[in-house]
């Protein structure tokens, strides 16, 4: 090498299988996020479903990873994990607050929606038991999952 920090043509070495696979997992994290924040906006805006307090705040958690996360792509940047994981695990226990509210183990007199759109009504049920709030959770914790795969994939 001729001490240039940025070769035309870097060799391939055992880091690029490791690096790459770090950035796939933040990618994966980013897309779902995206994702989730295109749906949420697709069933308030177009869909026209009423969006209860409990929403706000997951919505809150999840658009956020949809701008954080590309930012630390390009270049890759570990860092962006310990900014960004702390949103997908607090957006998932809201998330499953939520879940418990609408199912009836928390009781209603504890709900935080006092005004506007109950928190504890479903306005959309897919295949007869998916929610918002499940979906919700589901994208949490994947997005927490991968996360914590590419910082313990990124500290070896």
């Amino acid at each position: 090498m001729d001490g240039n920090p940025f070769p035309m043509n870097p060799t391939p070495n055992s880091d690029t299988g490791h690096v790459s696979s770090v950035w796939l997992l933040i990618f994966a994290a980013w897309l779902l996020s995206a994702i989730s924040t295109l749906g949420a906006l697709f069933f308030g805006e177009v869909m026209e479903v009423p969006t209860c307090s409990l929403c706000w705040y997951q919505r809150i958690f999840m658009f956020p990873l949809a701008v954080i996360l590309p930012l630390g792509l390009f270049p890759l940047d570990l860092k962006v994990i310990r900014y960004t994981l702390p949103l997908p695990l607090l957006g998932g226990l809201l998330a499953g607050f939520h879940l418990l509210l609408i199912e009836g183990v928390i009781p209603e007199s504890i709900q935080p929606c006092t005004k506007g759109v109950p928190c504890s009504e479903t306005f959309v049920e897919w295949f007869g038991f998916l929610t918002i709030p499940m979906m919700s959770i589901a994208a949490f914790s994947t997005i927490a999952v991968l996360l914590f795969a590419a910082r313990f994939r990124g500290s070896q």
